[in-house]
């Protein structure tokens, strides 16, 4: 076949020039940076682990979802999406973990803790080909509500993020928040090509430098952090089997599996691919993967990063090789803390003012699939407006389902898992197609 007459590869799995696929996995790595690195610092200061310990549990989460990335990526066999789908620690699993690091100060904690992610992770792999007959139950009216509902949940870590964690902003943060969220958005309009496409880690450069003489820049880390240093196997205790601490695991694992299929979903329309119950499932195989080899290096539960389906819609950057890129680089940074230590220099407000965008971009996406629903309907309305509010719950009010069981809030805490439950249930009972059903006649517009 000549030249003229070959199909054209989609972008997809185009490989761009090596320059370009650099910087552009460096600017996935520091969208993702401190999404990835907040679990593994949470769960290591419950359990007591020192300064030293906690350095190579962080180690091991950014090793572990570099693996993950990869293998989402690249594919192995019938494992991975082949998307670029970037993959890191869930932080849907740190509250049933630190349920059983208080049940079990005394003992290997963290052994109990691997032990039954271990066994998620293996679930997840042997359920993935059953929960990918679902893509059925997610038409637009769907995908495009739970969509919206990952820009908006997100939404809130990129204000977090700009008042540093703190109840209210300080003028500094706002000052580099803003001036972030300005530069992203002057050299989004302004550069071209390439250029224009790492429009966020120009950004994310330009507002690091203007608060390095305001003295927000905190160098302590990379000052102390090892050249090398990854986790040995095991390093931090064996898995150990308890029937308690698996079955609160089993829950993480469906709300994972019920995100990774919305993100997933989510990426297909952004790129132009749609996603094929074999391509979810092979997804959701790599999650599982992932999630019980990682056990083995310190690692836990992992799942998509919607933050960097923003990042993807933003840039138009759809080349998988570009995060598999950016899950080599997360190698390194795992692989070498001193590496990690300079994203780390990134200000928390400065990643927040670029989060506005990148997550909004998430939202923006979502409007854009609903747009493919019939709003001619009354019950599409009702079944995004309703399922939107229940997403929105949890935003809205933390602490609004602190009164019910642990098991149960694994899942209402999530908005995007709350939020997509919601709407696959009111469409499949109010939805257009049935109710056309019930009176005799279909309409060929209903999703």
């Amino acid at each position: 076949m000549s030249t003229k007459e070959r199909p054209a590869r989609h972008p997809v799995d185009a490989a761009p020039p090596l320059p370009q696929l650099v910087l552009g996995g460096v600017q996935h790595v520091a969208a993702m940076y401190a999404g990835v690195v907040a679990p593994p610092l949470v769960i290591g200061a419950a359990v007591g682990l020192s300064p030293g310990q906690l350095a190579l549990l962080i180690s091991a989460a950014l090793f572990t979802a570099g693996l993950a990335t990869l293998l989402q990526t690249l594919g192995i066999w019938r494992f991975g999406a082949r998307l670029p789908l970037v993959n890191g620690v869930t932080f849907a699993a740190v509250a049933p973990i630190l349920a059983i690091a208080a049940q079990h100060r005394s003992g290997n904690a963290l052994g109990i803790v691997f032990g039954a992610t271990l066994t998620g992770g293996v679930f997840m792999v042997l359920a993935a080909p059953f929960f990918s007959k679902l893509t059925r139950f997610f038409p637009p009216v769907v995908t495009g509500t739970v969509i919206t509902l990952i820009g908006i949940s997100l939404l809130p870590v990129a204000v977090q993020w700009i008042s540093a964690q703190r109840p209210a902003v300080r003028p500094s943060g706002l000052l580099l928040a803003g001036v972030t969220l300005a530069a992203v958005l002057v050299f989004t309009r302004f550069l071209h090509g390439f250029w224009s496409r790492i429009a966020l880690l120009l950004g994310l450069v330009a507002g690091t430098l203007v608060a390095w003489p305001l003295g927000q820049v905190d160098t302590s880390t990379l000052r102390q952090a090892p050249v090398f240093g990854i986790a040995s196997p095991f390093h931090f205790g064996a898995p150990r089997f308890e029937v308690a601490a698996i079955l609160s695991m089993l829950v993480v694992m469906l709300v994972t599996m019920a995100e990774s299929t919305a993100d997933l979903l989510a990426l297909g329309e952004i790129v132009d691919r749609p996603t094929t119950s074999r391509t979810l499932a092979d997804g959701l195989r790599a999650d599982g993967l992932s999630t019980a080899v990682g056990t083995i290096f310190g690692g836990f539960a992992c799942t998509a990063f919607a933050q960097n389906i923003g990042l993807v819609s933003l840039t138009r950057m759809y080349s998988r090789y570009v995060v598999a890129a950016a899950g080599a680089v997360l190698v390194l940074l795992g692989a070498f803390p001193i590496a990690g230590g300079i994203v780390a220099l990134v200000p928390q407000p400065v990643l927040g003012g670029a989060g506005l965008v990148l997550f909004g971009s998430v939202a923006v996406s979502g409007v854009r699939t609903l747009a493919k629903a019939s709003f001619e309907h009354p019950a599409n309305v009702a079944i995004v407006a309703a399922s939107l509010g229940v997403g929105l719950i949890p935003i809205a009010a933390p602490g609004f389902y602190s009164g019910f069981p642990a098991a149960l809030q694994v899942v209402l805490n999530s908005g995007i898992s709350a939020g997509c439950v919601t709407a696959v249930v009111l469409n499949l009972v109010f939805g257009p197609r049935l109710i056309e059903r019930s009176s005799g006649h279909e309409l060929s517009s209903a999703p």
